[in-house]
């Protein structure tokens, strides 16, 4: 007898619970990057300028729970808003399952290791500015965040 495929295999994502849901994100903290997007082109440019509440080092937000009233532009990603969001990194698992792919094998729930997305050099850590210490958006305009990642198993992004 079989194991029972993992729940982002056998749901859809407006199936699952919300604790699923939640460890779907890899902690990479690309998404928590300030984005510009050109008013007349509406092209979108990543930078590398965390929001003030992500922690560089963890990449995880530094008050997830009251996120929203302290960074009112924050996004809350859910099922419905994912289908109108067209600026999730190729790599982040809430977009790579919409799309129809499976996790990649640096996530967690596929390593078994949080760890992974940070070896792996998928996560932002070492790569980010502060937003307070950064000045202008324009002179941080990057383009990592937005290309998939190019690692194999036990190799490190470039």
């Amino acid at each position: 007898m079989s194991a029972p495929a993992p729940f982002w295999k056998s749901k859809r994502l407006d199936q699952m619970s919300r604790e699923e849901w939640e460890s779907l994100c890899d902690g990479c903290g690309r998404c928590c990057l300030h984005k510009l997007r050109d008013a007349d082109t509406e092209r979108l440019a990543f930078t590398n300028v965390a929001c003030r509440l992500l922690d560089g080092a963890t990449c995880r937000c530094r008050d997830y729970a009251h996120r929203a009233r302290r960074v009112p532009d924050c996004v809350r990603l859910t099922p419905e808003a994912l289908a109108a969001i067209d600026w999730l990194p190729p790599s982040c698992a809430y977009r790579r399952l919409a799309e129809g792919k499976d996790l990649a094998w640096w996530h967690p729930l596929v390593s078994g290791d949080p760890e992974t997305v940070h070896t792996a050099g998928i996560s932002v850590r070492g790569r980010v500015v502060g937003e307070r210490e950064a000045g202008a958006l324009e002179d941080h305009v990057v383009a990592w965040p937005g290309r998939p990642p190019s690692t194999r198993r036990g190799e490190k992004a470039r």
